[in-house]
């Protein structure tokens, strides 16, 4: 059964920026949760962890940034989620709880 075509996205920068932001911003979003989380608590567990959780929360992003409409806001958040989380890496490298 075809897709609606009253769904589909026509332009196509706002498909490339779904595609891009999915691929790309989700990558960003998994690996700096974790690199953030790695400078907080036990790295190895992290790293343990970022082997499945984190291919579940990047296919979880993908897929999220086909549900907004515009994809250079999902972009725009992404971006964001990913400067917040590169913060947590810098205040762990200064102020690191675990020596």
């Amino acid at each position: 059964m075809p897709a609606n075509r009253k769904y589909l996205t026509r332009s196509v920068s706002q498909r490339f920026a779904k595609i891009s932001a999915g691929f790309l911003g989700g990558y960003m979003i998994t690996v700096t949760l974790h690199m953030a989380l790695a400078f907080w608590i036990d790295h190895v567990n992290v790293l343990m962890t970022l082997r499945y959780a984190g291919f579940l929360l990047w296919a979880v992003l993908f897929l999220l940034a086909f549900l907004v409409k515009n994809g250079w806001k999902i972009w725009g958040v992404y971006l964001l989620v990913t400067l917040v989380f590169s913060l947590l890496i810098y205040a762990g490298k200064v102020y690191s709880p675990i020596v």
